[in-house]
């Protein structure tokens, strides 16, 4: 299947408009609000309060009798809420770590609700079949009343993070200076909370428990090597989480029996893989070609000095020498590349016995160096 089919299947078929729609609203929603788990350094509070949820899942089922969308998902995020504040308890009331406590709750949790829907399981209630899909997400599944229900609750956390710009900002970046000014951190904590919780939620049914903490950190890990800048991070964040929906619902479709969750997180990781390749500033390609470019500066200045002291031994800076003089007086460095690059730049001249020698470009070039070199 080719992209051109792809988009005509989604405005044509109702199954793959469905899920298309459900993914991109999974990422979008969850890219913007990754952006704050990354920058306040709680990635790991995502992973554990989506694995938290999954007894939730269950136990709003055992009380409802129901696998409907709305009171799974309220059951889901409850538990993950109720994870999550057991995490802050247990960090400020204790001496225990962050991450120690993080992996307690997550192991508790999610242990707690794998016996819970395995018990289930066995009861031999034929109402349970399908709650597993929570645990690896079954996206194939949506149906238009999930997506807009995912697309309401979605649509509301965007809000708050438009109504509270500024006040998550300072939380994000400086929440000691926002107390001095007032704000009621703990509160806008719980909030922040809440809102990942709400992104958590969502996409359980297309991702599930196990995945979904990959995307509440793989938008955000590629956003920010694009930017500096909290704006630009959240709309590319959000940019990609729902490129790597809309991906992952193209992939799985394109290769058979690959299941859409995994597909999904497979596209947000190859987009932090580009990111950290090919970002302008972060990445390592740009990164060793500055390098490699440094490099140069370095050497090609190295010569250019060499020439122009070794002139001045003979009374004139412009004196030409031959390349091996000045091989022997720079080894290790690679003279007749630099040499090549600075006949280029007009610094040096190449005469007809193969001397090598300053153009008065070079000479004034060495001069302003030396200069600065003296002044520093």
């Amino acid at each position: 299947m080719n992209l051109l089919e792809f988009i005509s299947l989604v405005f044509s078929d109702y199954t793959v408009r469905t899920v298309t729609m459900g993914a991109a609203v999974l990422g979008l929603v969850s890219g913007v609000l990754s952006t704050y788990a990354v920058l306040r350094k709680q990635s790991l509070l995502g992973d554990a309060m989506s694995h938290a949820a999954m007894p939730g899942v269950v136990l709003a089922f055992m009380l409802t009798g129901a696998k409907e969308p709305l009171p799974l998902l309220i059951g889901a995020g409850l538990a993950g809420w109720l994870g999550a504040l057991l995490v802050m308890l247990v960090v400020t009331q204790t001496r225990i770590k962050a991450d120690s406590a993080l992996g307690i709750v997550l192991a508790v949790f999610f242990g707690f609700g794998l016996v819970l829907l395995t018990s289930l399981q066995s009861s031999g209630s034929a109402q349970q079949a399908g709650l597993n899909k929570f645990l690896f997400g079954q996206a194939a599944a949506l149906v238009l009343d999930e997506v807009l229900l995912m697309a309401g609750l979605g649509g509301g956390a965007l809000l708050l993070v438009a109504l509270l710009w500024k006040e998550f900002k300072l939380l994000s970046f400086d929440p000691d200076y926002a107390a001095t000014l007032g704000f009621p951190v703990r509160r806008l904590d719980i909030m922040l909370t809440t809102l990942i919780v709400v992104a958590i939620v969502i996409g359980l049914q297309t991702v599930g428990v196990v995945l979904m903490s990959a995307m509440l950190v793989a938008p955000a890990a590629a956003a920010r090597q694009w930017t500096d800048k909290l704006g630009r991070m959240v709309l590319l964040s959000g940019a990609f989480g729902a490129l790597a929906g809309i991906g992952g619902i193209f992939v799985s479709y394109d290769v058979e029996n690959l299941p859409t969750g995994p597909a999904i997180v497979l596209c947000a990781s190859a987009l932090v893989a580009v990111s950290l390749l090919f970002a302008p500033n972060r990445g390592l390609v740009a990164g060793w070609w500055r390098a490699r470019r440094s490099r140069q500066r370095l050497r090609a200045a190295a010569v250019l000095e060499a020439l122009y002291v070794m002139g001045e031994h003979h009374g004139d800076a412009l004196h030409p020498h031959t390349l091996r003089s000045l091989q022997t007086a720079l080894p290790g460095k690679d003279v007749q590349r630099a040499l090549g690059q600075l006949q280029g730049e007009g610094y040096v001249f190449h005469n007809a016995d193969g001397q090598w020698g300053l153009t008065q470009a070079g000479a004034e070039t060495v001069e302003t160096l030396l200069r600065e070199t003296a002044r520093e």
